[in-house]
Formats: structure tokens, sequence, C-alpha cells
């Protein structure tokens, strides 16, 4: 649950991040783990990670370490082909299309659960395994509404690159061929 500032809005949680490693929740008065941060994304809570010191702000960091315990857990999500090809993009000019791009199609994703979870809400193992065979039609129609979406994405990202490339171009009083 989130608290609430007197004017209704979300406050955002602080969590302090010691030099010792340790992290210290400021709500709960409390230090907490990486395994309690997961469990704060997981519960969607707005939350800040600050350094105790300086007060820099070390969200992404934490946020980091905690998808790289989920990755040595047993069940990586992504391959090392997957991790060389995000690592190969830094640095490059896809390097600010790219971020954009895996969002907009994490967030296809979890409307597809979302919308995969509404519809089999309340069925049992044996009817969700009904439901998987009878509703192949309907699966199938939400994911090529993510395969649309993210084949738009990336159409969208490659009309941006052209009109930049444009534009450099211009700059220099050149034309494409």
């Amino acid at each position: 649950m989130q608290s609430k500032k007197s004017g209704g809005k979300p406050v955002q949680r602080v969590i302090k991040k010691y030099p010792n490693r340790r992290l210290y929740d400021t709500e709960t008065s409390t230090y907490i783990t990486l395994t309690d941060i997961k469990q704060l994304v997981m519960q969607s809570a707005l939350f800040v990670v600050r350094d105790a010191k300086s007060g820099d702000d070390l969200t992404r960091s934490i946020l980091l370490q905690v998808i790289l315990e989920e990755e040595a857990g047993g069940a990586p999500m992504f391959t090392e082909q997957v991790l060389c090809s995000i690592i190969r993009f830094y640095g490059q000019t896809m390097q600010s299309y790219m971020g954009p791009y895996l969002e907009k199609n994490i967030q296809a994703m979890t409307e597809v659960q979302a919308q995969l979870s509404e519809k089999a809400e309340g069925l049992t193992p044996e009817l969700w395994s009904r439901f998987m065979t009878t509703q192949s039609p309907m699966l199938q129609g939400l994911m090529g509404n993510y395969v649309e979406q993210s084949k738009n994405v990336f159409l969208q990202m490659q009309e941006q690159m052209q009109k930049n490339t444009e534009q450099v171009l211009g700059a220099f009083g050149l034309k494409r061929p």
C-alpha cells in the first residue's frame, strides 16, 4: 500500500543505501534486501534508492542488481546472445531507439498477459488446459496484436532514424541519393 500526502498524491518511498552495501527502508525503519526491493517492484510501489551520504539516485543500479540475482537464480530470461546484442547497442546510433523500443514491447506483452489473466480468472489447472486449447484463435489474435504493435514501433523507429539522417545530411548541404 502506498502512502498518500494530504493532497492525495502517492509519496515516493525512500530507500537509503549505505557504504556497507546495506539498504535501509525509511518508511518501515528497517534494513531490507534485494528480495524486498523485488517485492516492492512486484507491488508497483513507488520508491527511490538514494546514496545515504551523497543523496545520489541509485535506483537503476539496484534494479539491475535485482535482475542480475534473478538471472543467476536458475531460470534466466536472457540468453547470452541477447545480452551480447544489448551490450553491442551501447555507444551505437541505435542506442537511443533501443530503450523505447524495448519499453513499448514490454508494455505490449504486459497488456497481453493482463488480458490472458482476465480471461483465465478462477480457472482450475484442468480448465486452464482446456481454455488454452480451445482459445487458440484468441491467443493467436492477442499475439498477432502484439507482433503488429512491435512491427509498428520498429517502423516508427526506422522512420525517425531516416528523418534524423536527412536532417544531418541537410546540415552538411548533402542530399540523400
